[in-house]
């Protein structure tokens, strides 16, 4: 191609620029600063591309690199008396012009929308590098993108605005880069940069695209078909890593329902998933006792009012001891016990009976439960006990009444009726299934070992009762809901399943 021509190109390219911009300014012009001449062409050379813009462009976006530069110029012919389309020279900037082609259509008035992870965190970095704040506004204000697992995905912010899932990894992780339109490089001196830093797109390799699709899909509204328990542990796991925490409320095993015979709502949890946040203790005072008063609990997040908690204790870790003197209630139909928490479990009802003390203005515990701050920001690490709160003893004090459902040693089991000569000694039938008939040792009147139950999983409701010589003048007692236990290794064994 000749001279003739590349001059015909840029004489026509010049003129449809000029058109252009009085078309506009007899419309819109008034919405653009005149910072340079808008009928004005101005030469920008990225990489080994020339791009020509009008005033009108740059000035859309500024203050801008571009058009500090260009005024600069401007400035200098007219104090020196130069004419203008001699004095402006070719601005050169050793940048991608793939990318700087969808920064001049941002310029030029068009929307720009990133393709992938990769094109917005060029289109950001040189956002920021050539100073244009309305792009870096746009950019900032977009929806994130990210790759997970190999695989590419478009996050609108607006996902993150439910109570609960915000802040999360992507605000507080790898977006810290984007966390502040007006400083994308913290800690970089501009001054002199040829160019800014390496980005690399946001990535996490390390987690399933299958799962945090799943959970895309859960934050948009929609309902997930979760189908085994490993499946809602790796929804878990992956929501406590992007720090969802609304979102696990709403994951976390539980049931809802009303119980009519009781008429009231109830929530069954884990007691590994009761939230310091969520307790909450109603009281229900009566004639026999005005201190009478049920735990209830609410999800952080998810849930507007409260339910009657009924906790789940599994694992193994509950050791039921009943008295060598039977401790049972006048109707014979109500048995008194103590419960003793093992390992974790111990911990975690340390912690509950500890914020249930403080929901009624109990005064503090004798020792500290472990990771509470102490006075003066310590923390203790002795291992909390349940003695140490104000509401029980290292024993919680159980009651199994009629209404409780228990399976001991793989049968049935009900309270002794009135004519039974044992605690224990009833045989029923219920629906067809057998009772376990008298399940408690014998013992004299001088005493003898107490009998021991250990439960394999337990439903029990928190009840605050009035205490005659506790701690304090109410007291901790844990009521039977379900229960499924055994009296010794011999009846374990036998409900011990074989491999495949």
């Amino acid at each position: 191609m000749d001279n003739s021509d590349n001059n015909l190109r840029e004489r026509s390219a010049t003129s449809t620029s000029l058109d252009t911009v009085d078309l506009d300014s007899t419309k819109s012009s008034h919405h653009i600063p005149k910072i340079l001449p808008h009928e004005r062409v101005f030469p920008i050379q990225i990489g080994s591309e020339l791009f020509k813009l009008s005033g009108a462009s740059i000035s859309s976006d500024a203050p801008s690199y571009f058009s500090q530069y260009f005024r600069c110029q401007i400035k200098r012919a007219e104090e020196a008396g130069q004419d203008l389309g001699s004095a402006i020279r070719t601005l050169y900037i050793d940048r991608d012009p793939v990318t700087f082609r969808d920064i001049s259509l941002h310029l030029q008035g068009y929307h720009v929308q990133p393709r992938d992870s990769t094109h917005f965190v060029r289109l950001f970095a040189d956002a920021q590098f050539y100073h244009l704040p309305k792009l870096i506004s746009q950019l900032y204000e977009d929806s994130i993108f990210t790759t997970v697992g190999g695989r590419q995905f478009y996050v609108p912010r607006n996902l993150f605005t439910d109570p609960g899932n915000s802040p999360n990894f992507f605000t507080l992780g790898f977006a810290i880069l984007f966390s502040n339109p007006d400083d994308l490089f913290p800690g970089l001196d501009r001054e002199g940069l040829l160019r800014p830093p390496s980005i690399q797109p946001p990535s996490i390799p390390g987690r399933s695209a299958e799962i945090f699709a799943e959970l895309l899909h859960l934050l948009k509204g929609y309902p997930v078909n979760i189908r085994s328990e490993a499946h809602r542990a790796e929804l878990l796991r992956d929501c406590r890593y992007f720090n969802f925490k609304g979102l696990e409320q709403k994951l976390i095993p539980h049931a809802i329902s009303f119980n009519l015979a009781r008429g009231k709502d109830e929530i069954v949890l884990r007691l590994k998933d009761v939230l310091k946040s969520g307790i909450s203790v109603a009281s229900e005072p009566t004639s026999a006792d005005p201190f009478a008063s049920w735990v209830r609990y609410a999800r952080p997040y998810v849930d507007e009012r409260s339910y009657e908690l009924v906790l789940e204790i599994g694992e193994e870790t509950t050791r039921l001891r009943f008295p060598s003197s039977p401790d049972v209630a006048a109707n014979a139909r109500t048995v008194n016990a103590r419960a003793e928490f093992l390992g974790e479990t111990r911990s975690r009802m340390a912690k509950l009976l500890e914020i249930v003390a403080t929901r009624l203005n109990l005064p503090p515990t004798t020792q500290p439960i472990s990771g509470f701050a102490l006075t003066h920001g310590e923390v203790t690490n002795a291992p909390p006990t349940i003695g140490n709160t104000p509401v029980s003893e290292d024993w919680v004090k159980v009651v199994l009444d009629p209404d409780a459902s228990v399976v001991l040693d793989g049968k049935l089991w009900n309270p002794a009726s009135e004519e039974a000569d044992l605690p224990f000694g009833a045989t029923a039938s219920m629906e067809g299934m057998e009772l376990a008939p008298r399940k408690r040792k014998r013992v004299d009147e001088q005493g003898g070992e107490p009998e021991e139950w250990v439960v394999r999983t337990g439903q029990w409701r928190v009840r605050i009762q009035g205490a005659k010589n506790g701690k304090a003048a109410v007291e901790c007692c844990m009521v039977a809901v379900k229960l499924d236990a055994f009296t010794s290794e011999r009846a374990r064994n036998a409900q011990r399943p074989f491999l495949g």
